[in-house]
């Protein structure tokens, strides 16, 4: 390590936190990036001997939403991520420097820290008319985006803004908002999607990097493994009464109070990959389906052209629980009118509808 540069531990230990604090620490990101307890003293290493790594968060078109979930992580701490495990050189949403200060630190880390550094990217470059649609500090987006991609050590696109577009690029896309990835090019591009992402999510990536000075496993959608590899439907406490064929009907019904499954509310859990069942929100406290909302798939790919987001999945296609976007060749595409299920199901939603029916004559 440079001389001079301080650590993530040389940090804590500066502020006072015990050895023990330290190891529990450690024993928490490994949790939460689903590592098991023999990787603890390698986490710890990483932590005591590595400098923190410098980051550049850039932003394009977006609403800040996944900056305002980043800072409320739990497991680790945002606190302990931003101010020790990294070093955030730039972020314009947060620095107090501004204008031609804040435009020079850009210039900085890219000559100092060529190749060292990760860009985090929130939001994505329009590119109509020469990209004049997005000019923070006076220059095209889509040019400063690049630029500083060049010299990076690798890119973070968080949230779906940045992974896929998102609303900014809903048909017709007036101003062609354009994913990072299909304007980065010669750089491992880590897709961080959702609106916006889980917190413990965006601080896992960088914790990994950091660990293991390598980028986490990715599936064919550009997506780290450890938290998009399963669908929200396969782990979600209500998908038992998914399979007994026990729905919400409407809103507010006996079904909703007992808490049914959403599927006929519109729920895309079946077909969106992501942690929301597991890792939960707001330091685990709940996510959307708990909270008694479908999930409307806001992790994937063009997720606002595909129907409304109250309308029922009307195709099931049959694929196992344990697979993943790699093995089923990536979630599968909505049609018009609705979107796809995940698994074979319609018989058992079929005579769920019978016996309403039979009932009702």
């Amino acid at each position: 390590m440079p001389a001079g540069t301080e650590s993530f531990y040389d940090v804590i230990r500066r502020q006072g936190i015990s050895r023990r604090n330290f190891m529990r620490f450690c024993s928490l990101t490994a949790a939460s990036l689903g590592l098991g307890p023999a990787f603890v003293p390698r986490i710890a290493s990483a932590m005591e001997t590595k400098p923190r790594i410098p980051v550049i968060w850039m932003h394009g078109l977006e609403c800040t939403c996944c900056s305002e979930s980043f800072i409320r992580s739990a497991h680790p701490l945002v606190k302990d991520v931003v101010l020790s495990m990294i070093s955030l050189d730039y972020d314009d949403t947060i620095m107090a420097a501004a204008g031609h200060q804040a435009e020079e630190i850009l210039e900085q880390v890219r000559t100092t820290h060529k190749g060292g550094y990760i860009l985090a990217v929130e939001g994505n470059p329009p590119l109509k008319d020469g990209g004049i649609h997005c000019l923070p500090g006076g220059r095209p987006f889509v040019d400063k985006l690049t630029e500083m991609a060049a010299d990076s050590m690798a890119v973070v696109a968080w949230g779906s803004c940045a992974s896929w577009g998102c609303v900014q690029a809903a048909r017709p896309n007036p101003t062609q908002a354009t994913p990072v990835d299909k304007v980065v090019t010669g750089k491992p591009v880590i897709k961080v999607p959702g609106c916006p992402p889980i917190a413990e999510v965006m601080t896992g990536v960088l914790t990994y990097v950091l660990t293991f000075d390598r980028l986490p496993a990715l599936d064919r959608q550009g997506r780290p493994k450890m938290f998009y590899s399963q669908r929200i439907h396969d782990k979600c406490y209500r998908r038992p009464h998914f399979d007994a064929g026990q729905f919400v009907e409407q809103w507010d019904d006996d079904g909703a109070r007992k808490g049914f499954c959403l599927y006929k509310m519109g729920c895309k859990g079946p077909t969106t990959y992501n942690a929301c069942s597991t890792v939960r929100w707001n330091d685990g406290v709940s996510f959307p389906i708990q909270s008694g909302h479908g999930c409307i798939g806001c992790s994937e790919d063009a997720f606002w052209d595909n129907g409304p987001f109250y309308a029922r999945l009307s195709d099931i296609n049959a694929f196992p629980v344990e697979g993943n976007a790699d093995t089923i060749g990536g979630t599968v595409a909505a049609v018009a009118g609705g979107a796809v299920a995940a698994h074979a199901a319609v018989s058992i939603v079929k005579r769920a509808a019978e016996k309403k029916d039979h009932d009702t004559e």
